[in-house]
């Protein structure tokens, strides 16, 4: 996948595009993102929230018109979203999801197998002269 990068998202933005642009960059739905920057508002971090969010509405440059196109048609899947938006079948999505898990699970093993060997502890040791 191509490198992605954060843009204010202005025709999906609600005041000046930013969370639309976060949900964009990390692949998550928007409304989600705006509960969170509510939340975290409303649990005292209100100035901080506010500072961030103006820095990125200087910071951030409006997104290119074809951007998203891009992004999503990358994408297998996407959190929260209905499989039949994205064309796919239920079986198809579920067989691309226990792909993935398949694949994440692998690497854990591996990792767990790596933790627990003695060529970890004897790299610790060193690391801690």
């Amino acid at each position: 996948m191509s490198k992605r990068e954060l843009y204010r998202d202005t025709a999906n933005g609600k005041i000046s595009g930013v969370c639309a642009g976060l949900a964009n960059y990390f692949g998550i739905e928007v409304w989600l993102v705006r509960i969170l920057v509510i939340s975290a508002a409303l649990l005292g971090g209100s100035f901080l929230v506010l500072l961030a969010y103006a820095a990125m509405t200087l910071m951030l440059e409006k997104q290119p018109a074809n951007y998203v196109e891009s992004i999503k048609s990358k994408q297998e899947h996407k959190l929260k979203s209905k499989p039949w938006e994205q064309g796919q079948t239920p079986e198809a999505l579920l067989s691309t999801l226990e792909r993935d898990f398949d694949h994440l699970e692998t690497n854990v093993r591996s990792m767990e197998a790596y933790v627990t060997s003695d060529a970890f502890k004897v790299n610790r040791e060193f690391k801690n002269l």
